[in-house]
């Protein structure tokens, strides 16, 4: 019976401790979300030819990219809003990341004028 009463202390022990620790990551988690350093960039994209083919394609890739927040690839317009963390990525390199999609010959980005 004591032999029971110490196991049950060292389990109850051992939780408490994993528990303090997944609570103390996720903490540092939210820290560096908000460290991120946010810009915003509109890229001209030439060679788009449809909707769903070439902007939900060109939107998809960007918003899998490390360091896009968002992306937005407006058709009509020919443009892609882009929020994105300038600590993980930068304007020059999302130019280039659009202009490699579908390997390099379809797609032509360059920075709007404001």
């Amino acid at each position: 019976m004591r032999v029971q009463k110490i196991l049950v202390a060292v389990a109850v022990v051992g939780f408490t401790l994993v528990g303090c620790k997944t609570e103390n990551s996720s903490t540092t988690e939210k820290t560096a979300v908000v460290a991120a350093k946010q810009q915003m960039v509109t890229l001209n994209i030439s060679g788009m030819t449809c909707e769903i083919g070439c902007a939900k394609t060109i939107q998809s890739k960007l918003s899998k990219k490390e360091g896009v927040l968002e992306a937005k690839v407006i058709f009509k317009d020919s443009i892609a809003n882009i929020q994105f963390d300038a600590n993980k990525t930068s304007k020059k390199d999302l130019i280039a990341f659009v202009n490699g999609i579908a390997g390099g010959d379809l797609y032509k980005a360059t920075e709007a004028s404001k």
